[in-house]
Parts: structure tokens; C-alpha cells; sequence
């Protein structure tokens, strides 16, 4: 096991106490089991021996005997129950922990979705009150719960997430933790039934569990994590005045209103935050036409496309045009973008002759920028 280098508890103390923005620190692993809830239990129990009020808001444990033993001596704020369709469920208590009013607390699964009825639909928005509120947050995720990474995952695994986490998250934490094993450690771990019950380990050992898969989720972890701190770090340096960047890099994503167009957001907001910059999400209205005009189906999937693009972090920009290439490629030229992304259908030689391109059109105009097209199946 590749153990993650994290701050003594005198570090921790002093960080968590050095500005009044309360701080978020975000364990981040390729799959369940590398040992993310563990690591951030043991920085807790630091932190406590050098007198920092920590509480446990919330932590799942799988019945992994390991991490429960990391609860000891840890005070714990009960749950909040909920009566949803003839259950009761469990959930974290965002008003008790407020009230209770520590310096730091422990919120598990940062990713899941609330029971309806709940202060907030997702539970990283509950982080977000606690830290609105002055209180620091230890938090855990899988990186295929980041939102511009679920096609990715879906392609290398065949697991379509469902909860995501938006990546612009990543940019209120403080710290980001790579909690990393090899996949031969934590296939072992399977085996010895460490994260799952017997009788689903066959079945992840040969479907999300397999070592082509633990090694690429492994990769998009260390990638996450580098990508953030290398962000964090040119904010610094732009702060100090340190070498800015001669030329900025900027992104463009040619959004529709396409079913398909999260898919092309996803990369393009991947994309922007390697580069560690600002991009835009820009789609193309003709003359006489509005949002408000739009077919009512085309409407609805368009205002899903902008939510997402926005909370992935882009500007949502309308353009004017008579034509969409018209539009593209004035914007294009006026902002002086660097890298696009489309996303394009297959389509017949005879349609591409008679209609034209919005590609090639915008490659013949725009010779400076890199251009990324995201394939797609249905019609545009």
C-alpha cells in the first residue's frame, strides 16, 4: 500500500485555525476499499490530540472492521432519521452538527444523494452549509464520482454512475488526499472480504474490479489530484505575481441542445481544468430565434445542458448568428480561444457535401486553436 503523505496533527491544527474561511480537506481514491474513510479517521484522531474540537457528522463503515476501530473515542452526532416509503433511513444531521458547533467534523460518502425531504437534495451541499457555518470538513469521494469523469468511467468499466459530485467542488477544497493502493493490494483486499460481503466478491473481481480497470481509475485518481494542485498552486503564483502565463490558454465547448451534449461539456471541463483555466459553454441562436421558442422538448434538454455546463464551472455564453459556424467562429476569434470541443454525429458523405460543416468550416477559419470533436451516436 502506497500510504498517503498527510500533514502531522500540529500541521493540521495550525491550518485548520490559520484564516477564518473554514477549511475542506477531500480524500480522493480509484475504488472502494483503498482506504479513504480509514485515512481521514486517523487525521481526525491528530487533530484531536492537539485540541481541535472534532466531531463524526457521518461515516459508513461497511462493517470493515479496521475502520471501526478508527471510530474509538471519536465523538459522534446521531444520525437524523427519515420515514421514506415504509422505512426509516438514516442521514447526517446538518442542523445537530451545526448546533453543536465543533471546529472540524467527519462527513463520509460525499457523493450521496439525500433522502427526499431532506435540507438539501445532495450531500456535498450539506458540506457546504457546514463550512458556510465556520466549521471545517474532513470528506471522502471515488473519483468516479466526479461529474466530467462518469462518461470515462462508464467507457472503462461498464458502471454508469449515477451520483456525481460537480468538479467546481474541488476548487473550495483546500487540500486534496490521493488515498492509493495497487490494484494486486486491493484485489487481495476483495478476496479477504475487506469490502464486500462473500458473496458479490466473484462478481467484482471480474467486472469493476478487474486490474485493467483498477488501473486506469488509479491513473484518473493520480491525475485528479495533480490537475488540482497544479491549479492551486498557479493560483498562488499568480497571487505573488510569479510568471504569468504569456499567452492563456482558452476553452470553448460548442454546446446544442442535444441529449448527448453533457458528454462534450464533461470533456471540455476536463480539459479546462488541466490547462488550469477558465472556458466557456456557447451555443448558437439564429435570428427570430430564443430559448423561449424553442420546441418544448429541445427547451427542456437545452436548460439541462446550460445547469450542467454551470456547475461544472463554465461561462454560459448565447451567440447571434445566421448560421452556427458564423457564431462559433466570430466568438472564437473575438476571445481569442485556444482549445474547442465539439461533439459530432456520423454522418453520410451526401449529407456533409449538401449541408456543409460546422468543423470543417470553423477549421478553415480558426487556424490557431486545437480542436477536440467527442464523438456521438443519435442525430444533432
Amino acid at each position: 500500500m502506497t500510504e498517503p503523505v498527510r500533514p502531522s496533527g500540529d500541521h493540521l491544527l495550525a491550518r485548520m485555525h490559520a484564516d477564518a474561511q473554514a477549511r475542506l480537506r477531500i480524500y480522493i481514491g480509484a475504488a472502494p476499499g483503498v482506504g479513504k474513510t480509514y485515512a481521514m479517521l486517523q487525521d481526525a484522531h491528530l487533530a484531536r490530540r492537539e485540541g481541535v474540537d472534532v466531531v463524526v457528522g457521518l461515516v459508513e463503515t461497511f462493517g470493515r472492521v479496521e475502520t471501526e476501530a478508527q471510530l474509538r473515542d471519536l465523538e459522534v452526532v446521531l444520525r437524523r432519521k427519515v420515514a421514506y416509503r415504509g422505512v426509516t433511513l438514516e442521514e447526517l444531521d446538518v442542523d445537530a452538527v451545526i448546533a453543536r458547533k465543533p471546529a472540524l467534523c467527519v462527513v463520509d460518502e460525499l457523493a450521496h444523494t439525500n433522502v427526499p425531504g431532506s435540507r438539501r437534495e445532495k450531500r456535498y451541499q450539506d458540506v457546504l452549509d457546514l463550512l458556510e457555518a465556520g466549521i471545517g470538513v474532513l470528506t471522502a469521494v471515488n473519483i468516479q464520482h466526479l461529474e466530467t469523469l462518469n462518461d470515462a468511467v462508464g467507457r472503462v468499466t461498464g458502471v454508469r454512475v449515477r451520483e456525481t459530485v460537480p468538479d467546481t467542488f474541488l476548487n473550495r477544497a483546500d487540500e486534496v488526499v490521493n488515498v492509493d493502493v495497487t490494484a494486486e493490494e486491493l484485489r487481495s483486499r476483495l478476496r479477504q472480504g475487506k469490502i464486500y460481503k462473500p458473496e458479490k466478491v466473484e462478481q467484482a473481481l471480474s467486472h469493476f474490479f478487474r486490474e485493467t480497470n483498477l488501473a486506469t481509475l488509479r491513473e484518473l485518481a493520480l491525475r485528479a489530484v495533480a490537475d488540482e494542485v497544479g491549479e492551486k498552486a498557479a493560483s498562488v503564483r499568480k497571487r505573488q505575481g510569479l510568471e504569468p502565463a504569456l499567452i492563456p490558454e482558452r476553452v470553448m465547448v460548442c454546446m446544442s441542445s442535444s441529449p448527448e451534449a453533457p458528454r462534450v461539456l464533461r470533456a471540455g471541463a476536463r480539459i479546462a481544468g488541466r490547462l488550469g483555466t477558465h472556458w466557456y459553454a456557447v451555443y448558437v441562436e439564429a435570428p427570430g430565434e430564443t430559448t423561449g421558442r424553442r420546441p418544448n422538448g429541445h427547451r427542456e434538454v437545452l436548460q439541462r445542458n446550460i445547469t450542467l455546463a454551470e456547475a461544472l464551472g463554465a461561462t454560459v455564453v448565447r451567440v447571434r448568428a445566421d448560421r452556427p459556424s458564423d457564431g462559433l467562429v466570430a466568438f472564437a476569434k473575438r476571445e481569442g480561444i485556444t482549445h474547442v470541443i465539439f461533439g459530432q454525429t456520423a454522418r453520410s458523405r451526401w449529407d456533409l457535401l449538401w449541408k456543409g460543416s460546422i468543423l470543417n468550416r470553423f477549421l478553415e477559419e480558426v487556424r490557431d486553436a486545437a480542436v477536440q470533436v467527442v464523438p456521438l451516436q443519435g442525430e444533432r
